[in-house]
């Protein structure tokens, strides 16, 4: 089998919704709000850690609650905002406080 047959047997023919009429059966108007309408600004999440000055505890289970979740695995940094150096701390402190069982390695 030759790839020129190969490649005329997987073509597709065009599509007959989209003509250069603008009709689009049923999407007239339709702004789903894709890539390129415009810059849309977040908030720079800040570490707790570094603003607030706080210790990392294992001891402390309600602190390192917030950084877990409901099944027991650790947030990343993209999602609680702390920084590369507190994360590594957290974590270390999470592992250290689930193998004394303060904290549960997974959800009941």
């Amino acid at each position: 089998m030759s790839d020129e047959k190969y490649m005329e047997e997987r073509e597709r023919p065009p599509r007959q919704d989209r003509g250069m009429d603008g009709l689009m059966d049923g999407r007239d108007g339709d702004d789903r709000g894709g890539r390129g309408k415009g810059k849309v600004f977040f908030k720079k999440k800040v570490c707790k850690f570094c603003v607030q000055k706080l210790k990392i505890d294992y001891k402390d289970a309600d602190a390192l609650r917030r950084f877990i979740t409901e099944r027991g695995k650790i947030l990343p940094r993209r999602i609680t905002g702390t920084c590369a150096k507190h994360q590594r701390a957290l974590a270390l402190n999470i592992k250290r406080a689930r193998s004394i069982a303060i904290l549960p390695f997974v959800a009941d």
